[in-house]
């Protein structure tokens, strides 16, 4: 069995989620109050990031977390309705190179998998209209029906997207030289190198000098 494994920011969808979901947040008509202390949270450990004293992998895991962190005690349907209002024009903003890549790959008989580390729930809801076969994105922890940020979120990125792909194909016999994976950016880069046929996607430049060194194929 062939697989084509995709990312999701910077490749199906072309703009990072994160500065959406801020922005989404602040504007939001019932849970605007929210934003400032949110914001006020992730300044220092974004300071530190830029002054390259705290690592980017740990930054984004820290900025999902202070983002549900303030999401706290919401109901399950109310996080649902949130993430639904949140990805209605997100729809209308995929890559459409990308979107008519992963049709095709569908149409060969590939197994499709998203892998992300945006909110599960964004994920199902902005791709809602694609037939992948399973997504996979950083899950939310709920405790009884509401947000439970007494408990980590675990965000997938770097490896973990590696260690979730194994975990969703196990017991699988994945022809690898056959299947492709596509991804914008230098953390997307242990996924793409398990397949023989990677693509970069408008790839950043540590990425764009793996590819054009490799000749891996890429869309701009």
């Amino acid at each position: 069995m062939r697989v084509a494994i995709f990312d999701f920011d910077g490749t199906l969808y072309p703009h990072e989620t994160y500065k959406l979901m801020m922005n989404f947040l602040k504007n939001h008509p019932i849970h605007s109050s929210k934003y400032k202390p949110f914001y006020r949270t992730l300044l220092k450990p974004y300071i530190a990031y830029k002054m390259k004293m705290y690592p980017e992998n740990k930054m984004k895991a820290k900025s999902m977390q202070l983002y549900w962190d303030a999401l706290k005690s919401l109901p399950h349907r109310e996080i649902e309705l949130y993430f639904e209002d949140m990805s209605k024009d997100m729809r209308n903003e995929l890559n459409i190179s990308v979107v008519d890549r992963l049709n095709k790959h569908l149409r060969n008989g590939d197994h499709v998998l998203l892998v992300s580390g945006a909110f599960t729930p964004m994920l199902n809801e902005v791709t809602s209209e694609l037939s992948i076969h399973e997504i996979i994105g950083t899950e939310i922890p709920m405790s009884n029906g509401i947000v439970d940020t007494d408990t980590d979120i675990y965000h997938i990125q770097g490896v973990r997207k590696n260690e979730m792909i194994e975990k969703a194909l196990l017991g699988l016999d994945i022809d690898w030289d056959n299947s492709s994976a596509y991804g914008d950016s230098i953390s997307d880069l242990t996924v793409l190198e398990l397949v023989g046929n990677p693509v970069a996607v408008r790839p950043e430049s540590r990425l764009k000098a793996i590819a054009e060194e490799r000749k891996w194929e890429i869309i701009w």
